[in-house]
This record gives structure tokens, C-alpha cells and sequence, in this order.
């Protein structure tokens, strides 16, 4: 499924020659083009691919302080807010509205203390039926390529991979449901710090949803409802891989994971479903929110390390070539590794 690109375009956070954070605006938006296409897509699938993204809305200001100093930050802040949404009135407006944020973007970098340089994307698009806004601040990384010749040639590429700076807007949402608050999503993290430093700042979001949190939590209600249920082994097996299927699905769709979808396909009894059981936990979880891709790993495998000792086996093994012992704190395992056998072998010899 690819996405309908209606803007796009990219300007550059750059520092002069006076040593000053400047932008370095595009005048036009860039012709929709299929390398144009794929890009964004590109943009899209590693933003949904990222660990660990926060879920909010704009900062209600009615539910602030009184504080003059807050008020006015605040009021700056929901400008972008105002400008989106003359934007989205008319379309037409987009190339204005991105150099207008780039510079809001400066100030906040400027305010917090914070210089980060690059190109920073503003992609306007429609995915499976949705409208979003994605703003990326993106680097770039030099590749060698070798001409007819075998002459080398250097080139900069933007370095999808590394993007750690992201926001997007889930404009139908926006429109439609915004008293859901959870049309902003945004990457949370990148070595200890979190990007609300000044990016959530530039376009004024408060995080009300810890997206990480939720997932874990999900996979602690699911094995406690696998609990409740007494299912034998075969039966728990079959439940973590419909769970673990339903998340690959919608990780790969870029949607969000449905407590009550999923309840769908897990198994039942005397009336009491996923959904039932949920909603009488101490915190019940959110209806819906974002799949992080390491709760994957989770569902199919246990794994711990500390004290020097760091060890990962499949759940399915689990009472059967792995057992554990509470009592003694020891874990058994039948059928060691070949080459970690083979390591313990010629170490005893």
C-alpha cells in the first residue's frame, strides 16, 4: 500500500558564517514524483519501525496556570496550532506554513539551549485512508560509488536510519476526533534525552499516552489472562502466537493495536473475553495505541542478563527442555547449543 503525496518539501537548519543557527528555506514544494513517492514512504515505515514513541495532543490552554510566563509560552506555542490548521484550510498554504515552523523550530532550539543542524522534511500525505503531517529533522552520510570508469565519486544521502528527531500529525483524526487527544505521535528518545526537549516544544504537545508502557503492559495482562483461562501449554502457545501475528500485522500496516480487535481472536470462556478481563484490571490499558516492535521479541522468547550471565530461550521450550526451580533459583536447560557445548567441552578438557 503506498502512500498519496500531497506536499512535500525540505529546508535546511544550518549554521553561517557568523556561527548563527539560520534556516534555509525552499521556495517551492517539490513535483510529486515516484523517487518523491518512495522517499516519503520510506520516512513513514521507519518512523513506525521506531521503539519507544510517545502519543499526545497540543496543550489544552485552558487547563494551565495562571502564571503570566506560562501564559505567554504557551500562546507561542499554540501558534503552531493555529498556522496548521489555517493550513489544512487551505492546502495551497502549505510551503508558507513549513518555513514558518522551521523558523518556530529555530527559536525553540535557541530558547532550550539546543542546536541541532540538518534538513528538516515536511511531508503531507494520505496513508490507508488517513491524513498525516510528518516533520523530520534529518542528516545526511556520505556514500562511495564507483563510476564506468573505476573512478570514485562521493555523494550525500539522508540517513533514514539514524532519524531520532520525528513528529506526526494524524490530521483526520485532528479534524474528526480531537477530543481523543492521541493524534500526535513522536521518536521519545536518543541517548537518554528526550526529543520534547525542543521539538514538542516547537510545536506546543503535551504526551499523554507512554506508548513503550502500554505495550509492556499488554503483555503482562495477556499472560495473566492466559492464567486466568487455565489453558494447557499447547493452548498458551497458540494465544502468544495469535498475539504475536496481530502485532506484525499492524506493525507492518503502520496501525494501531485494537483492544477490542484483538480480543476477537483470543480465546473465551462462559462469556468473558480479553475486553472483560482488561477492563477489571487495577489499570486497565488504553482502547487502542501504537505497536512498539520489541514487545515481538517478548512474545517469543524469554530473555534476561545480569551478574555477568545473559540468556535468551524460545517460550515454547520453556517446561520442557528449560525448566526453572524457584526454590533453588535454578534454571535447567536439556540440550545446550552445539557451539556453546563445544566451548564448555575444551574449557573442562
Amino acid at each position: 500500500m503506498s502512500a498519496v503525496i500531497q506536499h512535500f518539501v525540505v529546508h535546511q537548519l544550518g549554521i553561517n558564517e557568523q556561527q548563527e543557527l539560520t534556516v534555509v528555506p525552499k521556495s517551492t514544494c517539490f513535483d510529486v514524483t515516484p523517487d518523491i513517492e518512495t522517499l516519503a514512504q520510506q520516512i513513514n515505515q521507519v518512523f513506525n519501525q521506531k521503539p519507544g514513541k510517545g502519543v499526545g495532543s497540543f496543550i489544552d490552554q485552558q487547563s494551565q496556570t495562571d502564571d503570566p510566563a506560562d501564559e505567554d509560552a504557551i500562546k507561542g506555542n499554540d501558534a503552531f496550532r493555529t498556522e496548521l490548521l489555517a493550513m489544512i484550510a487551505q492546502p495551497d498554504t502549505f510551503i508558507d506554513f513549513s518555513v514558518a515552523s522551521c523558523e518556530k523550530l529555530k527559536k525553540s532550539m535557541l530558547e532550550m539551549a539546543t542546536v541541532e543542524t540538518g534538513f528538516v522534511i515536511f511531508s503531507h500525505y494520505e496513508f490507508l485512508a488517513t491524513e498525516y503531517l510528518m516533520i523530520a529533522l534529518l542528516n545526511t552520510k556520505q556514500h562511495v560509488e564507483i563510476t564506468e570508469g573505476l573512478e570514485l565519486t562521493y555523494s550525500d544521502h539522508l540517513d533514514l536510519a539514524k532519524m531520532q528527531l520525528a513528529v506526526r500529525i494524524d490530521l483526520t483524526q485532528l479534524k474528526t476526533q480531537p477530543e481523543q487527544n492521541r493524534y500526535i505521535s513522536f521518536i521519545k528518545g536518543r541517548m537518554g534525552r528526550k526529543v520534547s526537549d525542543f521539538f514538542m516544544h516547537f510545536i506546543g504537545c503535551e504526551e499523554l499516552v507512554d506508548i513503550k508502557q502500554q505495550n509492556k503492559q499488554l503483555l503482562k495482562t495477556v499472560d495473566e489472562f492466559i492464567a486466568s483461562e487455565q489453558l494447557d501449554k499447547e493452548e498458551q502457545h497458540q494465544t502468544r502466537q495469535i498475539v504475536s501475528d496481530y502485532y506484525k500485522a499492524k506493525l507492518e500496516q503502520g496501525d494501531d493495536i485494537q483492544i477490542e480487535e484483538l480480543s476477537q481472536s483470543l480465546p473465551q470462556e462462559e462469556g468473558r473475553n480479553f475486553v472483560d478481563f482488561n477492563q477489571q484490571a487495577e489499570t486497565p490499558l488504553e482502547s487502542s495505541f501504537q505497536a512498539d516492535r520489541s514487545a515481538l521479541k517478548t512474545l517469543a522468547k524469554f530473555s534476561g542478563q545480569g551478574g555477568g550471565i545473559s540468556l535468551s530461550f524460545d517460550r515454547a521450550l520453556y517446561g520442557d527442555r528449560v525448566q526453572y526451580d524457584s526454590n533453588s533459583d535454578t534454571l535447567l536447560i536439556k540440550g545446550i547449543p552445539p557451539n556453546l557445548k563445544d566451548q564448555l567441552t575444551r574449557n573442562n578438557s
